[in-house]
This record gives C-alpha cells, structure tokens and sequence, in this order.
C-alpha cells in the first residue's frame, strides 16, 4: 500500500520522538565521550590514616584500601582511579604535587583539604598537652585562620582544578566534629575545650562551603552520618589519642565506610 508523504514524515517523527523518551538515539548520531575517570586529591582523611590497611607503596601517604576513594572505586569501577590523598597535605601540596591526572577525561574529583593549613595536628597537640587556657587560645588562633586566610587558599585549589577537569563532578568533602558534648568520656580534655574544637570544626565546614559552593561544587557534609559516632558516644568512628599517635583524631574503618562514602555516593 501506498503511503502519502505526509505519513511518512509523521511516522520518522514518531519514530524519533519515542527514541529521545527512551533515552537513545539513532545509530547515526554523534555522541560524545563521557567522562568517567576518578582522581581523589587531599589529606588524611582521604588518604585514609587511621584507618589501617595502608597501600606499603604510598609511603608516608598513609593511603589505605579502606579509605572511602578506594571504597567507593571498588564498588563503581571507573575507567580510571587516581589515589593521590596523601596524610599531612596542606593546599600547597594538592597545587604542587596532586593535580597531574587530572584532565578532560576526569568525570569525579573528591577532596577533603583545609586541615593541616589551620594548624589541625598542632592544635590538638596543644590541647591535649597543655593548659585549658593555652588550648582554647590555640584554638581561636586557628579560627581566626580559617576564616580570614583559608578562604583564599581554597580559591586557588578549586580554580586549579576547574581548570583541568574541565567535565568533572565536584565534591569536596567536610570534616566531623569530634566530640559529643555531655558524652561519655571521663577524662581528657575539658567540655569546654571540647566545644572550642568542634566551634573550630563548624568553621571550616562553614568556610569550605561557602567555597565550594561559589565554585559550583557539591560539599558533602559529614556531620550528618557522623553524629553519634564521635569520641565520647561510646561507638566512636574516629580515634581518640591512639598508637601510632599519628592516627590520632582521624576516621577508624568505620568512619571511612560508614561516615564518609555514604556522603561521596551520595554527591556524586
């Protein structure tokens, strides 16, 4: 049977008009490659310190197969997978040393920076070692960083990597408080050098934010799986003074696979 040309135009319509409701396209059409690499930059708490099984290859790296990026590669298998976290990372590092895979092929970046810049492990030094006063003045001093200098730094970091994963998905991740007020624990520092540091917390979450935000990341806010697993619940995920002392203050296992990669797979 004959069928008029009218027809036949309404039938290729049709035709196309299912295929973009179904998600496809016809074999002809020229599709761009996706980009679907995984590069995780930043300190500790990417890299996995504290949370044991550490690759013998990233030395002072500290980075582990329990770390949410190696969690969350696992389970995702990206075309690619850069593990370049490393323990004791300021922004100077991820800028000098942390960016060379990235590129147009980066489809996910994750990062937790900031930390070590406002003085973290100095901090706690201080707090744990020496007067209540010297802590919480310790304390503000790191404050007082976060807020009027670590802005800055974060700009160049984020700029950075726009730059170079030009298509990639954003996430940058914040830090837990690390205590619960009124918890459990008997000894240690005071409840009011415990509020100081989680107020200091709260600021480089605040600060983090903001930046990530204004540079169209997505910001993963730990808090919310964190909250009754800090030190002083009774079912901690992160260490309290600890051997080896480095793994102090940092995420256990737990805290990697039940604090933070819920948050990444979530975001990204």
């Amino acid at each position: 049977m004959r069928v008029s040309r009218r027809a036949g135009v309404v039938s290729a319509f049709v035709a196309a008009a299912s295929l973009t409701l179904l998600g496809t396209a016809p074999a002809s059409s020229a599709q761009l490659p996706a980009a679907t690499g995984y590069v995780a930059l930043g300190d500790s708490y990417s890299s996995g310190l504290g949370a044991g099984s550490y690759d013998s290859g990233s030395g002072s790296c500290k980075r582990s197969s329990k770390a949410y990026p190696a969690l969350w590669a696992a389970a995702n298998s990206p075309s690619s997978f850069t593990f370049a976290a490393c323990s004791g990372a300021r922004t100077g590092d991820v800028l000098n040393g942390q960016l060379g895979a990235l590129n147009s092929g980066t489809g996910l970046v994750s990062i937790t920076i900031g930390g070590n810049d406002a003085g973290f492990a100095d901090t706690m030094t201080t707090c744990v070692l020496q007067s209540e006063s010297t802590c919480l003045s310790r304390v503000q001093q790191a404050r007082t960083y976060i807020n009027n200098t670590l802005p800055g730094q974060l700009d160049q970091v984020y700029n950075a990597i726009s730059a170079k994963a030009t298509a990639a998905k954003v996430v940058v991740l914040g830090y837990p408080r690390f205590y619960k007020l009124s918890g459990d624990c008997i000894a240690g520092l005071s409840e009011k050098e415990r509020a100081a540091i989680n107020a200091a917390a709260d600021d480089i979450n605040g600060v983090t934010a903001k930046r990530a935000a204004d540079h169209g990341f997505a910001f993963g806010d730990v808090n919310t799986t964190f909250t009754g697993h800090e030190i002083c619940s009774g079912s901690a995920w992160l260490h309290s003074v600890t051997y080896p002392v480095e793994e102090s203050y940092h995420p256990t296992a737990a805290g990697q696979s039940s604090g933070y990669l819920p948050v990444l797979r979530s975001a990204a």
